[in-house]
């Protein structure tokens, strides 16, 4: 049988009869006005007693809990920032390559990508998201020039972030996926991995849900040749643990190296990673193994130039 619903006093009795602090009830009601109690109720953990996840360990405040949320809100910001920025980039290169090597319609080819039956669902997909599509471009190709099948490079445009990612995984040619590739200094089976991945963490993101302690199902293969610099500002298992087949660390942070990679090839000039550095150091020390941080992270070369 379900709990009847409690008001927003209730839900801070509750709090407080299992040992939190609340210095100031309004603040709290105001809180919890805006952001459902259950929202916020993974944030508590941290600040509740080991094994007894109701009890909240001597001094824990609702301060504490929600500088955590909030901390995890900015983030999602910035992730955000910087999914999309990759999302575009690899959308312009996908279309360039392409539409170059194989032809500007060479999309709907079953036959240029690995698993052609596979293909018949994203085409099946991209006709409903042009269909979807207002873009005057879109417009313009079908009814001014009569095309059922806009050029690729009109079709990246309208894509979802799966589409796109389904084309540059499985198109036949191993070239085309190395000349995306190449231009973040990645190979094509980590890019390829990688943009996947990134498209889990942007939805998470889009979608406000949270980053901070999070475990992500959908794993990507750490570049550890190409290029050379970076496999040495990742947190993984020791090399005999990893041939034992042992589970990648599945936490935000070789994300977060990762991003500052590739901001680094797109947007030079950008501050992102200046940003995202700065904002980390809010957090309190203690939860960075949470995001998979490793001890000394701030001493990885990555992160060295952002004091």
């Amino acid at each position: 049988m379900s709990k009847p619903a409690k008001t927003y006093k209730e839900q801070i009795e509750l709090l407080i009869g299992r040992g939190l602090t609340v210095k100031d009830v309004g603040f709290v009601e105001h809180c919890l006005a805006h952001h459902n109690y259950y929202r916020l109720s993974p944030y508590r953990f941290p600040f509740t007693v080991a094994g007894d996840a109701d009890t909240f360990a001597p001094g824990a405040t609702f301060e504490d809990i929600w500088n955590l949320y909030v901390f995890d809100r900015e983030l999602r910001h910035l992730i955000l920032e910087a999914t999309k920025r990759v999302e575009i980039s690899c959308r312009s290169r996908l279309a360039y390559e392409l539409g170059h090597a194989l032809g500007p319609l060479s999309y709907i080819d079953a036959n240029n990508f690995l698993r052609p039956d596979i293909h018949v669902g994203t085409l099946a997909r991209l006709k409903e998201e042009l269909d979807r599509s207002k873009e005057v471009f879109v417009g313009h190709h079908k009814n001014n020039l009569g095309m059922e099948w806009p050029p690729v490079w009109v079709i990246v445009e309208v894509a979802s972030y799966g589409s796109v990612s389904s084309l540059l995984a499985r198109v036949k040619d191993p070239k085309i996926r190395q000349a995306v590739a190449s231009t973040y200094g990645l190979d094509e089976t980590t890019f390829c991995s990688l943009f996947h991945h990134l498209s889990i963490v942007r939805n998470t993101a889009a979608h406000h849900s949270r980053l901070w302690n999070r475990k992500f199902a959908v794993k990507f293969k750490l570049p550890r040749k190409k290029p050379a610099h970076l496999w040495e500002n990742f947190h993984h298992e020791p090399e005999g643990e990893r041939d034992k087949g042992q589970k990648q660390e599945r936490h935000i942070y070789n994300t977060l190296v990762l991003l500052i990679h590739l901001m680094s090839c797109i947007a030079p000039q950008s501050d992102w990673s200046h940003r995202l550095y700065r904002h980390l150091l809010t957090l309190n020390p203690r939860l960075y193994p949470n995001m998979g941080f490793p001890d000394d992270w701030r001493q990885r070369p990555i992160w060295h130039g952002f004091e």
